[in-house]
């Protein structure tokens, strides 16, 4: 996330980023992920990257495992000027993970926030179709949450369509 000094342009959308009126926000970044999958691995390498870079990253760490999120959460998600969402395999098991990223796009249409999607260890097109193992992951919540389905579906496909990172292309 830190700026390039190169006067070339950028390779990629975010090479050369400022982050949008930062006294307004209380976080440079927000992070959403799927804890099983990426806490441990790439979120907290990302966080530290993140951290070394005088980055303000806010991570849940105190949230409880289940579907909503917790009542605080949207305005912080409303506080952060850019939120990544780190896509995994699991991360569409979660009805929290997919709550997040409708406050994260509704932010993006209402206040220009940025939001950068990260493909770990997942295709983009499976997120865009919620297909293979990440639609598998997706249709699980169908049962509980039928009348969310639809929302989540747009949203997913939303997101996939943003510029961001596939972690494919980095092996």
């Amino acid at each position: 996330m830190a700026s390039s000094s190169s006067s070339s342009s950028p390779s990629h959308p975010y090479s050369s980023l400022s982050l949008m009126n930062p006294q307004n926000n209380k976080y440079d970044v927000f992070l959403s992920f799927s804890r099983a999958e990426t806490r441990d691995s790439f979120t907290s390498h990302l966080r530290s990257a993140l951290c070394q870079k005088s980055i303000e990253t806010f991570i849940d760490d105190q949230l409880i495992r289940g579907d909503d999120i917790s009542e605080s959460l949207p305005d912080t998600i409303a506080a952060s000027s850019i939120s990544i969402i780190i896509f995994s395999e699991r991360y569409a098991s979660s009805g929290r993970c997919l709550n997040e990223l409708l406050k994260f796009l509704e932010c993006k249409h209402n206040y220009g926030q940025i939001v950068i999607p990260v493909f770990y260890r997942v295709d983009p097109l499976h997120v865009r179709k919620q297909i293979g193992i990440f639609g598998d992951s997706f249709l699980e919540l169908e049962e509980r949450f039928p009348e969310k389905m639809e929302r989540w579906r747009s949203a997913l496909t939303e997101a996939a369509n943003l510029p961001g990172f596939d972690s494919h292309v980095f092996r």
